[in-house]
């Protein structure tokens, strides 16, 4: 993390800006405030799956996500506006920030194409990587993988969930995209088993699906992407959790 703050200092000093402390949850990229309205992320080289980000933050211009100011490639560092006041939706009563998920997706579910890379080229990968790591459900996933057929003409988010849904004004915005192309089905998982330190309960996961659901996205195909990346992203390790997904496709 030191390499990655003296990285986002040089790149702010250059910018004119003066870098912040670290966000809290600042945790697998460096993100600072450099002022009263502007912050500074900078992405590890191993985090490929932020490869993107930028292109999505010029495709979104705004309209339901912070918006992009400036870009250095070759340091994979940001600028983005701030989010003001900032705070994200995780205290929220469930129906409301169900409720702003439900309404934020659309906007980022855009059409897409190059550079974007599609998630089909990916989770056949993730999951082999996580069978050898000794995740549980792989067999289940794989199967209900295999019946999918992803869509590819789609940008997603890819991290969709509670945490990187953030008020901005009278709005809400999303940061953090870990950005493909897809289909809207594959965002909502992130959003179920979240915010962090809360129980993964069905009645709570048929709930919010239902909600997705009746705002026009398949219900069989979250289904069955909860499975499937709750499987390559460790969800399924614990016992608990991992009865609600199958429950998820019973």
């Amino acid at each position: 993390m030191r390499r990655m703050a003296r990285r986002a200092a040089d790149v702010a000093a250059g910018w004119g800006l003066e870098l912040g402390a670290p966000f809290a949850l600042s945790i697998y990229s460096f993100v600072a405030a450099a002022g009263d309205d502007v912050v500074i992320k900078v992405t590890w080289e191993e985090d490929d799956e932020s490869d993107h980000e930028a292109d999505a933050l010029e495709l979104w211009a705004g309209d339901g996500a912070v918006r992009l100011l400036r870009r250095d490639g070759a340091r994979r560092a940001l600028l983005m506006e701030r989010a003001d006041p900032g705070t994200d939706i995780s205290a929220l009563p469930e129906d409301d920030a169900t409720a702003i998920a439900v309404a934020l997706g659309p906007r980022l579910w855009r059409p897409a194409g190059a550079p974007f890379r599609w998630i089909g080229d990916h989770v056949p990968a993730w999951l082999d990587r996580a069978e050898r790591g000794g995740a549980g459900l792989i067999a289940l996933a794989r199967e209900l993988y295999a019946e999918l057929e992803p869509g590819r003409s789609t940008l997603i988010h890819g991290d969709f969930h509670h945490h990187n849904i953030l008020r901005h004004g009278d709005r809400y915005v999303a940061i953090d995209t870990k950005a493909m192309l897809g289909e809207p089905e594959f965002d909502v998982p992130s959003f179920l088993w979240n915010p962090l330190n809360s129980e993964m309960t069905a009645e709570r996961t048929e709930r919010r699906i239902a909600a997705f659901v009746a705002a026009g996205l398949d219900e069989g195909r979250i289904r069955a992407w909860t499975v499937v990346r709750g499987a390559y992203l460790g969800i399924a390790d614990d016992p608990q959790q991992a009865e609600v997904l199958r429950h998820l496709v019973r």
